[in-house]
């Protein structure tokens, strides 16, 4: 097999980092790929998140979200047998890439449910009824759950590095949150695939998920 060359999503572009390293495979030792973030600008990907990918998602309702998730989930299971050989090289199963691969989709397809089922089609969520706040009831006051208005960090361990990084990730886009995900080295390769995969599905807003991949 060809040695990978891992790539950051930074900004909403494929981009190599410097000093590279390689990541062997679980099972021979024979490197499965090269990563590495030297360079990148993670300041700068912050305020991309903050100032791009979060106003995007918030314009969204919860109900459109929640139907991006499932466009999610649906990329993944179409491409699932791309990911089963990548995770293989982790020294898994293909049962216990069910778990992670499969499972990982079927994450996106419960918070997409949950949220059509439970959340309204609205920007806001509604907290309790109208509270009276004078004697003649002519003002009142409602208090409502917006999105938080920053960028979640998510730093995922080596083992499920599909499910683990997409049950942060359906969370954090229902709630209109943009993310920036960080997986473990050793399995990095089999992350940034699953990434490339919702990337290439074309159904997430500019600024709402990038990757650093070392």
């Amino acid at each position: 097999m060809k040695t990978l060359k891992l790539l950051n999503y930074e900004r909403d572009r494929w981009i190599a980092g410097d000093s590279a390293v390689e990541i062997p495979s679980a099972i021979d030792g024979t490197p499965v790929a090269t990563t590495g973030s030297g360079g990148i600008d993670f300041g700068a990907m912050l305020t991309h998140a903050r100032e791009v990918g979060g106003p995007a998602l918030r314009e969204l309702t919860f109900h459109e979200r929640a139907r991006m998730l499932k466009a999610l989930g649906l990329a993944i299971m179409a491409r699932k047998e791309e990911l089963y050989e990548l995770n293989y090289l982790t020294g898994a199963t293909r049962k216990d890439g069910w778990i992670d691969i499969e499972g990982g989709a079927g994450t996106l397809f419960s918070f997409s449910s949950k949220g059509r089922r439970e959340l309204p089609d609205a920007h806001v969520l509604l907290d309790g009824q109208l509270e009276g706040l004078s004697k003649n009831g002519t003002f009142v006051g409602q208090h409502i759950y917006t999105p938080l208005q920053g960028a979640a960090v998510h730093i995922n361990a080596f083992n499920f590095p599909v499910w683990g990084m997409l049950e942060k990730l359906a969370p954090t886009l229902l709630a209109g949150v943009p993310a920036i995900v960080k997986p473990a080295s050793a399995t990095a390769y089999l992350a940034e695939a699953a990434f490339r995969i919702m990337i290439e599905a074309d159904v997430l807003p500019r600024g709402a998920i990038q990757l650093i991949v070392c």
